[in-house]
């Protein structure tokens, strides 16, 4: 009875440790996805200014004839 018990202590000890590994690597997990967010976000508004500067330029050209 002693040993189950002992033995249940570490599967226990195992899981709790195992669930702040998890915890923690989701953390990181959470803070790299914002990030990458935030990244894309701001390489999508600096593609929009892009293309209407293009436009704007492409509406100045001489047409041809």
């Amino acid at each position: 009875m002693d040993a189950e018990l002992k033995g249940l202590e570490e599967r226990i000890g195992q899981l709790i440790e195992l669930t702040q590994r998890l915890r923690n690597e989701n953390r990181a997990l959470r803070q790299e996805l914002a990030r990458a967010a935030n990244d894309n976000k701001r390489l999508n508004e600096k593609v929009e200014a892009a293309k209407t500067r293009l436009q704007t330029l492409l509406q100045k050209l001489p047409e041809e004839e």
